[in-house]
C-alpha cells in the first residue's frame, strides 16, 4: 500500500479509518506538537505517522555510540543464522512477555524476534524490559525494513536525557514504576483501588500488570494513539492511560461478578476487548482529564520507590519462588501481600483488628508497604503524656496514629513526617508534613479522607484556651521547609496546586507543641488532641458531603502510634 507497509497485513488494518490525503507536519513548537498528537493529527494516514515517528525518534538525544541500521545489517546474519524466525528464543529480559502481532504479516512477526535478539546483543546492560516486544512490533508497522526499525528502537533505548524517561530497562526501574502506579491509583482511582483491595490478596500483583495493559493487551489502534503522544510527552502519558483504563474497567464492571478467578485476568480481558466500550479518543480524553502530579513530582516519587527497593536489596527479579523461602529480605519482587506485611500471629492492637490494619496498609504509599507495623507508643502502657508520645514517636518516619474513643469510634491518621520537625517552629505551633498524609475513620464505618490540610486552625481555640495556646492564624503560621536533597524526602508532594492552597500554607498537614497536636484532613476534616491525650475534638466542613471522623468532642479510650519496621 505504501513504502512503510512491508510488514503490515492490510486485511487486519482498519483501512477505512485511513485518510488518503497526505498531510504534512511542519511545526516544531512543543506545545503545538503536543496538541496535534493528542488530537490524532497523524493517526489517519499511515505514511504520515511513519514519517512523524521517524522525525520524533531522530530528535531523541542519545548516547554517542548508538547502534544504527548498518550495525543491524552487519550482525543479524551472524546472530540469527539459518534458524527459523518463529523458533528464535527470546532473551530473559523480556520476562516471557507477550509478543503481540498487532496487524503484522508473517514476515513482520518473525522480524520482531530477530530485532529483539540483535538488541540483546548490542545492549548487554538491559536486564529487564518486558515492553520491548510490543514497541518493536508497533514500530515495524511504520518502518521500511528491519534495520530501520532496529535503529529507531535503539535510539529510544539509548536516550541519555536524564529528564526524559522512555522505556524501563532494569527490574529496579520496572518495579518502582509498578509501585509508583500503585501510589497514583491510590490517589486518583480510589473507587477502583477499593475494588482491587476487596477482590485481590496482593494489590501490587494487579498493578504490576499496568505496562502489560498498554504494551500487550491494548489493541493496535489504541496503542498506536498512545504511542503518538508518548513520543512527544514521555513516560507520564503511560501512567495517565493506565489510570484511565482502570477507571473505565471499574465503571463498566462495577457491581458485576468476576468473569474469571482472577481480577488480573478480568482486567486483561477488558483491555483486550476495550473497543466494545471505549473508543481511542475517549480513552485519551479520560487520560488527560486526570489532574496528575507534575513530571518532576512523579520523578521524585519514582526515586523514593527505587530507594526503598534498594534499601531492601530488591534490585533483580528472582528466578525461583524457592528463593522466597530462602531470604525474605531480598526476594520480594512485588509489593508484599498485605497478609504478609501484617502477620496475624505477630500483630496485636487494642484498637484495630488484623483485617482493619490490612485495610489501612492498602492505603499507605507502596514503598512503605514493604515494611511491617511496629508499635511505638500506646497510652495503655506509656500513659497519657504528650511528652512521652513525642519521645517514643520521634525518629520514626512515617507513623500511623490510631485512636479509639469511649464511644467505640475508631479513627486515625497516616503521618508522613517525623514529629521532631515540630521543633523547627521554635515556640510557635509549627505545621509540617506532606501531601501524602491522610486521615481516616474505621468505626462506625470505613472512610478515608484524601489530601490532608489544616483548614480550620481556629479548631484549637476554645474558651480560656485561646490565650494560652491558640494556633496562629493562616497569615502567621510557621511552615517547615523540606531538605535540600529531594531524594532524602520520601514524601515528595508539596505542590500547593494539588491542595487548592496558597504556597504559604501548602505544608499545613500536621502540627505539634507541648500543649496540643493537630492533624488536618482533606474534605474539611481536622483532629485536635489535648496535651493530656484524654480529650479530643474534630472539625468537619459542611461543604463536603461526608461524615465527620468522630464526635465533635470525644474522650480517648486508647491511643496508639505505629511505625514501619524493615
Amino acid at each position: 500500500m505504501d513504502e512503510y507497509g512491508r510488514f503490515v497485513d492490510w486485511d487486519k488494518m482498519d483501512v477505512n479509518a485511513q485518510s488518503q490525503d497526505m498531510k504534512e507536519l511542519t511545526c516544531t513548537d512543543f506545545h503545538e506538537l503536543k496538541q496535534l498528537a493528542r488530537q490524532g493529527y497523524w493517526a489517519k494516514n499511515h505514511s504520515l505517522r511513519a514519517k512523524v515517528y521517524h522525525k520524533l525518534i531522530s530528535n531523541i538525544p542519545c548516547r554517542t555510540v548508538t547502534p544504527d541500521a548498518n550495525v543491524y545489517r552487519d550482525i543479524v546474519v551472524k546472530i540469527v543464522g539459518k534458524r527459523s524466525s518463529s523458533s528464535l528464543p527470546l532473551p530473559e529480559f523480556v520476562d516471557n512477555s507477550l509478543v503481540p502481532t498487532y496487524c503484522l504479516n508473517a514476515e513482520g512477526v518473525g522480524a520482531v524476534r530477530k530485532i529483539i535478539l540483535c538488541i540483546a546483543n548490542q545492549f548487554p546492560d538491559i536486564s529487564f524490559c518486558p515492553a520491548l516486544p510490543s514497541v518493536i512490533a508497533l514500530l515495524l508497522h511504520y518502518s521500511k525494513d528491519e534495520a530501520e526499525c532496529f535503529e529507531q528502537v535503539c535510539r529510544i533505548l539509548a536516550c541519555n536525557d536524564p529528564s526524559r524517561r522512555l522505556i524501563d530497562q532494569t527490574f529496579l526501574a520496572f518495579e518502582s514504576s509498578c509501585m509508583t502506579f500503585g501510589d497514583l491509583v491510590n490517589k486518583y482511582c480510589q473507587a477502583a483501588h477499593k475494588l482491587m483491595v476487596a477482590v485481590s490478596e496482593d494489590v501490587l500483583e494487579v498493578y504490576s500488570d499496568w505496562q502489560r495493559w498498554l504494551f500487550g493487551e491494548l489493541p493496535m489502534a489504541y496503542v498506536a494513539r498512545v504511542f503518538d503522544v508518548f513520543l512527544v510527552e514521555g513516560y507520564k502519558v503511560l501512567y495517565r492511560v493506565a489510570l484511565a483504563l482502570l477507571k473505565f474497567f471499574h465503571k463498566v464492571r462495577a457491581g458485576q461478578p468476576l468473569e474469571s478467578d482472577s481480577i488480573q485476568q478480568d482486567i486483561r480481558a477488558f483491555v483486550r476487548d476495550i473497543a466494545k466500550s471505549v473508543s481511542p479518543e475517549r480513552l485519551l480524553e479520560k487520560a488527560f482529564a486526570i489532574r496528575l502530579f507534575s513530571r518532576k513530582e512523579i520523578q521524585l516519587l519514582q526515586m523514593a520507590n527505587e530507594k526503598a527497593l534498594q534499601q531492601k536489596g530488591i534490585t533483580v527479579k528472582q528466578k525461583s519462588l524457592l528463593n522466597y523461602c530462602f531470604s525474605m529480605c531480598c526476594v520480594v519482587f512485588l509489593r508484599q501481600n498485605v497478609h504478609l506485611a501484617v502477620h496475624a500471629e505477630n500483630f496485636k492492637s487494642e484498637i484495630v483488628s488484623v483485617k482493619e490494619m490490612r485495610d489501612i496498609w492498602s492505603w499507605i504509599p507502596e514503598r512503605f508497604a514493604l515494611c511491617q507495623p511496629l508499635l511505638l507508643f500506646t497510652t495503655l502502657e506509656h500513659g497519657c503524656s504528650l511528652s512521652r508520645f513525642y519521645s517514643h514517636s520521634e525518629g520514626h518516619e512515617p507513623t500511623l496514629l490510631l485512636i479509639k474513643t469511649t464511644a467505640k469510634e475508631v479513627c486515625g491518621a497516616y503521618l508522613s513526617t517525623d514529629w521532631s520537625e515540630r521543633r523547627r517552629g521554635g515556640n510557635k505551633l509549627s505545621f509540617f508534613g506532606t501531601g501524602e498524609c491522610f486521615v481516616f475513620r474505621l468505626q462506625p464505618e470505613v472512610e478515608r479522607y484524601e489530601w490532608v490540610i489544616i483548614k480550620h486552625p481556629e479548631l484549637a481555640t476554645t474558651g480560656s484556651e485561646t490565650e494560652n495556646h491558640a494556633p496562629p492564624s493562616s497569615s502567621t503560621l510557621s511552615s517547615s521547609s523540606i531538605p535540600s536533597d529531594p531524594s532524602d524526602r520520601l514524601s515528595p508532594f508539596l505542590a500547593a496546586r494539588h491542595f487548592n492552597l496558597p504556597s504559604k500554607t501548602a505544608s499545613m498537614f500536621m502540627a505539634g507543641s507541648s500543649e496540643c497536636i493537630i492533624v488536618g484532613g482533606g474534605d474539611g476534616q481536622a483532629l485536635y488532641l489535648d496535651a493530656d491525650l484524654n480529650h479530643g475534638r474534630t472539625s468537619h466542613c459542611n461543604t463536603f458531603n461526608n461524615q465527620p471522623l468522630c464526635s465533635e468532642s470525644f474522650q480517648i479510650s486508647v491511643l496508639e502510634v505505629w511505625g514501619f519496621r524493615d
